[in-house]
């Protein structure tokens, strides 16, 4: 079944040429598991990440910007070969704006995930705002579009299939996969 989407949401997602994702609460269900030695674990999903591959495989550029550095996230961005991580303390519509003159892209070529408040800024300025189902509120309201899943449960993946849908790029996916 295809996504339904306003036209308006539909010239939007065709922009895109860049998805930026928080990491905490969009890629995860927002726990951090630590150990009493310093370590930490995160579960990551793994349709969310196949989804992340496809995007590049289709010329998307993929990232993500979290405020909370961690081990755990900087290796599934590497298994991922992701084109970008930042992970540091501040607020987030800096560093975008930092890859945003990197690429030569603009805010409406972005599509920016998130779940909390430090996500507002981001969100607010991207030509394409999703929150994931289990957002705040304030993050809810500033979203293009809210995802069915909840953080960490294939949000990320619905997101690459509404792009991917709206470029016309989804079906010869999929008929790569069925070769």
């Amino acid at each position: 079944m295809r996504p339904q989407f306003s036209r308006s949401l539909k010239t939007r997602l065709a922009k895109v040429r860049l998805l930026l994702c928080d990491v905490d609460g969009v890629l995860t269900d927002a726990t951090v598991l630590v150990d009493g030695r310093g370590g930490e674990a995160k579960a990551f999903n793994i349709r969310d990440g196949l989804g992340l591959v496809l995007l590049r495989r289709a010329g998307i550029q993929v990232g993500w910007i979290s405020s909370r550095p961690s081990a755990a996230t900087q290796r599934r961005a590497r298994e991922l070969k992701l084109d970008f991580l930042v992970q540091q303390r501040g607020g987030k519509v800096a560093a975008v704006e930092r890859i945003l003159a990197r690429t030569g892209l603009k805010w409406e070529n972005l599509c920016y995930a998130g779940d909390d408040l430090v996500d507002l800024g981001g969100l607010r300025r991207a030509g394409v705002a999703v929150a994931v189902a289990d957002a705040a509120p304030e993050v809810r309201a500033a979203a293009h579009r809210v995802t069915r899943a909840r953080g960490g449960q294939g949000a990320v993946r619905e997101i690459a299939e509404w792009i991917l849908k709206a470029q016309m790029k989804w079906d010869d996916i999929v008929k790569d996969y069925a070769a």
